[in-house]
């Protein structure tokens, strides 16, 4: 159990780190949506002008607002669960099913992790989007059209930190299922309500 806990400590420090950050991204990324939808209702309505650029915006910043927000989902136990049958079972059954689940939720997460360094190194990627441009250079005289990549940039991303809370959560059920409940570190962000 000693290195269990070992190795767990480390793992829940660095998943608290890079989840703080990766919601404060997404608090970002959500309200840079908002007001991109909002500029667009204002230019297709009061204006009858509808901008090209407001709707590919507003999906770039969702992919980025979920690819960092699913992983804190996933750790506080967020995510939709049909969990009566681990509820229903013995407690030690119940902990053997949530492994096992987790276990698969792992496999199906590394395959994820290459589908999305495809997505963002293979073909798909090195397309261009249609109207989203950013500055290409410091002075705003260049601007260049935002590679695709960055967007399926959003996926590896989510699947990669996704990867490393499930693993901190097996890491935890294991420790659990041999006794050592009392020994757990706490989630820091468990108690939260997504306040930093």
């Amino acid at each position: 159990m000693g290195a269990l806990l070992a190795v767990l400590a480390p793992l829940a420090y660095v998943n608290s780190q890079l989840l703080r950050i990766g919601r404060a991204i997404g608090i970002v990324a959500v309200a840079l949506m908002v007001v991109a939808i909002l500029i667009q209702v204002v230019f297709r309505y009061v204006f009858n002008n509808a901008l090209p650029w407001p709707d590919e915006a507003a999906r770039f910043c969702m992919l980025w607002m979920t690819g960092l927000m699913a992983p804190t989902a996933f750790r506080r136990g967020g995510f939709v669960a049909i969990d009566m049958l681990g509820h229903a079972l013995p407690q030690a059954l119940g902990k053997l099913l949530s492994l096992l689940l987790l276990i698969v939720s792992l496999l199906v997460l590394a395959i994820a992790v290459q589908i999305g360094f495809a997505e963002v190194t293979g073909f798909g990627g090195k397309f261009a989007t249609a109207s989203l441009y950013v500055p290409g250079n410091f002075t705003l005289t260049e601007w260049i059209r935002v590679p695709r990549s960055w967007m399926m940039m959003s996926l590896l991303v989510g699947v990669v930190l996704l990867t490393l809370v499930n693993i901190e959560l097996i890491l935890r059920n294991l420790i659990s299922l041999i006794g050592g409940n009392d020994r757990l570190p706490a989630i820091p962000d468990a108690d939260m309500a997504g306040a930093d």
